[in-house]
Parts: C-alpha cells; sequence; structure tokens
C-alpha cells in the first residue's frame, strides 16, 4: 500500500480487523473452507485493481514468486486446520492455541536472521499469552476429546507463523500489494479443491450470506492483512507477531458487541494484560 502509516499503527489496526474474522465465519451460510476460499477469491482482484491503479503489474522472477506461492500456500494450511480444529476442540481452546504463532517466529527470527531476543522481550511474550489465556479461561477445556483439536490448532499456529516468516522476508524485497495479491491468488486456488472435496456448500444462500463473504474478504483481509504486510516491512518479526496478540481482544470485544457474548471483567483484566505485554515487547525491542 502505498500510504504513509506508521508500522506499529498499521499493524495494530490490522490486528483488530482480523479480529472481526470469526464474526464473519460465524455468521456465514457456507462450510468452513470454503469461507475460507471466498476470503481470498474475493480479496485477489481488490488487491490486482489497487496494483494496476498504482504500482502497476511487474514481472516477478522465478524464485520470488515461489516464495510467494509459498506463503500462500502456509496461509492454507492456517485456515484450512483451523477451522477443522474448531469442529475437534472448543473455540477458546483453538484461539489460545493457536496464538503460540509469535512464539515459533521469534524462534525462528533468532534461528534463521539472528534477531535480538531479549529476555525482556521474552516477558512481554509471556505476558501476551498469560493475558490471551485469561480472555478465554471461561471458555477453555483440556480433556481427551479435545486433545485432536488441540494439536490441530497447535498445527495452525505453526502455519501461521510459517506465513508471517515468509511475509516478514519477503515485504523488503516487494510491495505490500504485490505480496498480498500473489498470495491471495495462490491460497484461492488451493483452497477451491478442498472445498469440493469436502463436500461443503460452496455458494452462499442469501444476499447477506454474499455481504458476509464480501465484508470479511475486504475488512479481515484487503484491510487486515494488508495493513499487517506493511507493518511488517518496517518491524522485526518477532514483535510484529506479538503485536498480533490483540487478535483474541478484538475478537472477544466484537463478539460482545455484536453478538451479545459474555465481555466481563476477567475478559477486561486479560485484554489489559495482553496490551501490557505488547507494550513491554516494544520497550525491549526500543532498549536493545
Amino acid at each position: 500500500m502505498s500510504f504513509r502509516l506508521p508500522p506499529l499503527s498499521a499493524l495494530l489496526t490490522g490486528a483488530t480487523l482480523i479480529g472481526l474474522a470469526p464474526i464473519f465465519v460465524r455468521l456465514a451460510d457456507v462450510g468452513p473452507t470454503a469461507v475460507a476460499f471466498w476470503r481470498v477469491a474475493l480479496a485477489a482482484p481488490v488487491f490486482a485493481l489497487l496494483m494496476a491503479r498504482g504500482e502497476g503489474f511487474r514481472s516477478t522472477p522465478p524464485r520470488a514468486l515461489v516464495w510467494l506461492l509459498l506463503a500462500g500456500l502456509f496461509f492454507v494450511g492456517d485456515l484450512a486446520v483451523w477451522h477443522q480444529s474448531i469442529l475437534w476442540t472448543s473455540v477458546a481452546n483453538s484461539t489460545l492455541l493457536t496464538n503460540l504463532a509469535p512464539v515459533w517466529v521469534t524462534l525462528a527470527a533468532w534461528l534463521l536472521w539472528q534477531e535480538r531476543v531479549s529476555p525482556a522481550f521474552i516477558g512481554g511474550i509471556l505476558l501476551a499469552l498469560l493475558g490471551a489465556l485469561l480472555l478465554m479461561a471461561d471458555s477453555l477445556e483440556v480433556s481427551q476429546q479435545t486433545l485432536l483439536g488441540d494439536l490441530l490448532a497447535v498445527l495452525t499456529s505453526l502455519f501461521y507463523a510459517g506465513y508471517l516468516l515468509v511475509l516478514s522476508r519477503q515485504r523488503r524485497f516487494h510491495s505490500t500489494l504485490s505480496v498480498m495479491f500473489w498470495t491471495s491468488a495462490s491460497a484461492a486456488v488451493l483452497l477451491l479443491p478442498l472445498a469440493l472435496l469436502q463436500g461443503e456448500v460452496l455458494w452462499p444462500q442469501s444476499a447477506q450470506g454474499w455481504w458476509v463473504l464480501v465484508g470479511l474478504a475486504l475488512l479481515s483481509h484487503v484491510l487486515g492483512q494488508g495493513l499487517i504486510a506493511y507493518g511488517f516491512a518496517h518491524l522485526p518479526a518477532s514483535f510484529s507477531s506479538v503485536s498480533l496478540l490483540l487478535q483474541p481482544l478484538a475478537a472477544a470485544g466484537f463478539a460482545w458487541l455484536l453478538l451479545g457474548e459474555r465481555f466481563g471483567l476477567q475478559q477486561a483484566l486479560g485484554g489489559a494484560v495482553v496490551l501490557a505485554g505488547i507494550l513491554w515487547c516494544r520497550r525491549a525491542m526500543k532498549s536493545d
């Protein structure tokens, strides 16, 4: 995206908009993998149009294209496995375990790119994760029946970490619009046959169903993921991923406002701890 925006503001705004995604998924009248397909399939032409009006289409070297397609593959794994995990465990379990992604990103960034990670920064990550745990503690469930879903949620966090790592690296060489177009288009190509093989309802059953999918594509993907991609170009991958822990707080707030779900003192405290953890990480990064 060609505008100037403070990277941290972009990340936090993007994470907030991503928090709308569970609301749209719940309101959609198509299958879970079909929801993921429409999310990227409706977003890809928007990114293409923005590219055509702004920077124009440029030739992408084959090697770079492979990396962008790999990001799309990771994103497919993230969406498809996450939606399956929800079928086998609670939404709270799935959300919490999926948000282990910052841990994997920080570890990989340290091992692969020698990004400095101070003890204070690690403390901030743990604090933010504790806040996410408080946010969802009322709905957490630990049992043998949820084990498969919990493992799928952990796998989801690994896929999302892979997506964020490739995104962080490729944004150094390509524009936000280019990265988002290629990852979205490749994800759509892969998700469509998955939805068909699973026998899901693919076409929305009403005008409202279409508006839900359009809202998911424009708000959560074009704006949400687009702003995150913009922010990742200017901040370390480890800190950027921790900032995305704002997502469960945003999701809980939107569920309270739009669906009337509970948001009491415990959830407010958890949200405050998440924000404190993010600010702690930011301070630790500046001090380094």
